[in-house]
Order: structure tokens, then C-alpha cells, then sequence
């Protein structure tokens, strides 16, 4: 598979939907430890509207990041609002004119995405944060398609990244945030903004992938 085209790409924002669903008390719990505990409630609320918004209506990859990205902008509260909302806005902003997605628009997806989060910001990788899992992913993708690498050889290396960025923020130090105000106490958990970025990254990846069986 070298590409999907926009219409299909509409099951990318399903599995979004589906997986923050799926794992709401999860996040809620892993944020819990070191933050709010709002979370799962947050993100949740933000792809169920999404989800409602959609219904009884065709659509596409481009129209489904716009409206997630417009509920986490004007609806969800807390620092994760903006910062996914940006995530999606970004990647809307790509593939809005795009009939097809081939791995270079995904790439150049994530990337503006990447960057524009980077920009809004004063995290860095190593502060336990969403980009702690995104960066890593991003940087695996785009190392595989310079390599020569299929779509799908990347979007499993990107996988694997992310788990592993999301895994390396249970010894970390929050540095930014609320938790920021813990110190020491906030290492030996998972960040809940990696976790939900793997699992949002690890939706995206998945349903690409079965476009092609």
C-alpha cells in the first residue's frame, strides 16, 4: 500500500474515537498519580462530541481532524486542549486539499504537527510530556522513508518508538505542568499526555495498516 485516500482515511479518526474510549478510566488513573485525574474524562469528552458531530454525515480524514481539533480548541479545558487540538489542526491544515495520503503527506503530517506543538510551548523531550512519545515517533517515521522503506515498515517503526518514549517517562522528572510541582515524587509513573499520544499514534498506525488487508 503507497497510499489511502482521504475518504478512507476516515477510519483513522474512528480509531481515535474508539481507543480514548476504550482507555478513559485509564488515563484518568495514570493522571491521578502525579495530576488532576481529569484526563480520560477530558480527552473522552472531546472524541465523543467529536464522534456525535460526525454522525449521519459523509466524511472525510480532513473533515473529522477539523472538528476534533475545533472541540479540543474551543471545549476541552486544562493544557492538553491546546496542545491536541493544535496536533490535529496541523494535520488537518496538510491534508485538506490532499485526495491521497502516501506516506510523504503523513510524514509532513506529524512533522507541522511536531513542530507546532514544539512552538507553543517550553517542553522538550526528557520533561515528561506528550513528546516524550510524539518526537521519538516523528524522527523513527521520517528516518525510515529517507531510508527507503515502505508506509507500512514505517508506520510499525513509528509504533514502536512512541511505546518506547511513552515507557521512558515513568523514570522521569516532570519538569513543565502541574506534576512540575512534585519533583522527585513525580517519577515512577507513565505521563498520561504520553500515554494518550501512543495510544492515539498506535489507532492511527493500526488503521492505516488494515487499509491494506
Amino acid at each position: 500500500m503507497e497510499s489511502f485516500t482521504n475518504q478512507q482515511g476516515v477510519v483513522i479518526v474512528d480509531a481515535i474515537i474508539k481507543v480514548i474510549q476504550e482507555n478513559t478510566t485509564y488515563l484518568s488513573e495514570i493522571d491521578g498519580a502525579i495530576g488532576d485525574g481529569d484526563h480520560g474524562i477530558n480527552m473522552n469528552k472531546a472524541v465523543t462530541q467529536t464522534k456525535e458531530k460526525l454522525a449521519g454525515q459523509a466524511t472525510d480524514l480532513t473533515t473529522g481532524f477539523k472538528v476534533v481539533s475545533d472541540i479540543m480548541l474551543d471545549d476541552i479545558g486544562g493544557s492538553m486542549g491546546p496542545l491536541y487540538g493544535t496536533f490535529f489542526r496541523q494535520m488537518f491544515r496538510v491534508v485538506r486539499k490532499k485526495e491521497n495520503i502516501d506516506a510523504e503527506v503523513f510524514n509532513d503530517m506529524l512533522t507541522r504537527a511536531l513542530e507546532s506543538i514544539k512552538d507553543i510551548g517550553s517542553a522538550k523531550v526528557g520533561d515528561k510530556t506528550l513528546l516524550d512519545t510524539l518526537e521519538p515517533a516523528v524522527i523513527a517515521f521520517e528516518t525510515q522513508r529517507k531510508n527507503g522503506k515502505d508506509f507500512l515498515t514505517a508506520l510499525t517503526a513509528m509504533k514502536v518508538a512512541a511505546e518506547k518514549g511513552k515507557d521512558s517517562t515513568v523514570d522521569m522528572v516532570a519538569k513543565v505542568g502541574r506534576s512540575s510541582r512534585l519533583g522527585e515524587r513525580s517519577r515512577g509513573v507513565l505521563d498520561a499526555g504520553a500515554t494518550s499520544c501512543w495510544l492515539i499514534l498506535c489507532a492511527m498506525a493500526d488503521s492505516i495498516i488494515a487499509l491494506k488487508q
